[in-house]
């Protein structure tokens, strides 16, 4: 059966939950979170991981045996490095650090095929059904399924968000509130006022372009938060935080041995 994709359950008005696979890319885990995390996906880190392609696909495969949507996060740096994880089965390509609408228009470029942009025709994956596809049903449905989450995590981004906000086949932006923060000198707290009026501005800027957007959130107050402000998909938790989680409440249910 096929899976809803993250786009199309906001594209209906839902919010989305999302797990970030960052420091333990495992199909099991992913397996474990498909049953259990009660969630409509995943995006697999490749900006702060090692992570090559080859695992990229194994960890997707795993996905779609969940159930389970998913994006990949990137440095936006080339071509190959924008295009492959959607070759591997990626439904969704999130683009990190951009500083620019020139950016991300050649990201959005590299990621879609002829007339729209400049991606290479390959017929033998999972995206084009293994070469049973024919390739103009191929080509239309890839430039309309694939999406495009562009992070808004500096202060040159949120200076011409309304720009990015505006290329066309730009889906949804993406708050990344740790470098946010950080690029305008509050590091690590998101709730400043400061931060608090770029998010503002952020999801003005979406609104007025009827995109949707999303945050990661380490706090149930900083996610509520963004949820009053309109974001429709929140990551909030990854794998990391699940296995210190777990330590944590290991450690309370058993304070004896661990005094």
């Amino acid at each position: 059966m096929p899976i809803k994709t993250l786009k199309q359950k906001m594209a209906e008005g839902q919010e989305v939950r999302v797990m970030a696979i960052s420091a333990f890319p495992s199909p099991k885990l992913i397996e474990v979170a498909g049953k259990f995390g009660d969630l409509d996906g995943v995006w697999i880190d490749q900006e702060h991981s090692g992570l090559p392609n080859q695992d990229l696909e194994v960890l997707l495969l795993a996905c779609r045996a969940a159930g389970l949507d998913a994006f990949a996060r990137v440095a936006p740096t080339d071509y190959a490095t924008v295009m492959r994880p959607m070759e591997g089965g990626a439904s969704g390509i999130m683009m990190a650090q951009v500083r620019s609408v020139a950016e991300v228009e050649q990201a959005v470029r590299w990621m879609k095929y002829y007339p729209v942009g400049e991606r290479g025709m390959f017929l033998g994956n999972h995206e084009a059904e293994f070469g049973t596809k024919p390739a103009p049903e191929h080509v239309a449905d890839s430039n309309r399924d694939r999406w495009t989450l562009i992070q808004i995590e500096t202060a040159e981004a949120v200076e011409c968000v309304e720009g990015i906000a505006a290329v066309e086949g730009v889906d949804c932006l993406f708050v990344g509130p740790s470098d946010l923060s950080n690029n305008l000198g509050k590091p690590g707290n998101p709730m400043d006022p400061h931060v608090l009026g770029a998010i503002e501005r952020i999801a003005a800027a979406a609104k007025a372009n009827g995109k949707p957007w999303g945050v990661l959130s380490k706090t149930e107050e900083f996610a509520l938060k963004c949820r009053e402000l309109g974001s429709q998909l929140f990551s909030i938790a990854g794998d990391l935080d699940y296995i210190n989680r777990g330590i944590a409440a290991t450690k309370s249910t058993f304070p004896s041995f661990f005094s």
